[in-house]
């Protein structure tokens, strides 16, 4: 079990060529969502994830509107490059996952807990990367590739203009995904020496 766990860890990998084709159905995607959702930690049980899943015409709208609003502070003469990476990495995938966190949930609890108010913006952020390690491993356990991307806070209002998103839940990244269409590249790891110290 520990073993089968931690090769879906080291196999987990950023897939930027991404493909539409189906790899496993709808219900399985929202399957794994859901399964990390509940069962992710979080300070305190406060359970301040929030996911958005976009499919089909949903996850096209938006890498769209991502172009368009990156269209506005982008240079023109750097436009083409950006356009490109988009329609080819992201745009390309089966679908995104939006990560949020509540900050209603944060709030609630800095006025419950105020000695650790300052701790939990940083324990929420915590939480989310967990969320989002989990679902990106699953996801690749389940065939697909997928990056993260942050292009937050950029796409914010766009976002929950499209999607009908609580003012209170904060767009933290981006989660491109699909059939892998090529290899991931050389991954470097640093020596573990001076990373690692064991004490016995």
């Amino acid at each position: 079990m520990s073993s089968s766990f931690l090769n879906a860890v080291k196999n987990r990998r950023s897939y930027y060529a991404l493909s539409s084709e189906p790899v496993a159905s709808d219900e399985r995607i929202e399957e794994i969502v859901a399964e990390a959702l509940r069962h992710v930690p979080s300070s305190f049980n406060s359970q301040g994830a929030r996911v958005l899943v976009l499919l089909g015409e949903h996850h096209l709208r938006l890498w769209d509107l991502t172009k368009a609003e990156l269209k506005k502070i982008v240079p023109p003469e750097n436009f083409a490059g950006t356009e490109a990476k988009i329609d080819g990495s992201f745009r390309s995938g089966y679908g995104s996952i939006l990560y949020f966190e509540d900050t209603a949930v944060v709030e609630g609890l800095q006025r419950s807990f105020p000695l650790y108010r300052d701790n939990f913006p940083v324990w929420s952020s915590q939480s989310s990367g967990m969320l989002q390690f989990a679902i990106w491993t699953a996801l690749e356990l389940e065939g697909f590739g997928a990056t993260l991307q942050h292009y937050n806070p950029v796409i914010d209002e766009a976002v929950r203009q499209n999607w009908g998103v609580p003012e209170t839940w904060k767009l933290l990244a981006q989660m491109p995904f699909g059939k892998p269409a090529g290899q991931p590249g050389e991954k470097e790891i640093q020596p573990l020496a001076g990373r690692l110290k064991l004490f016995r």
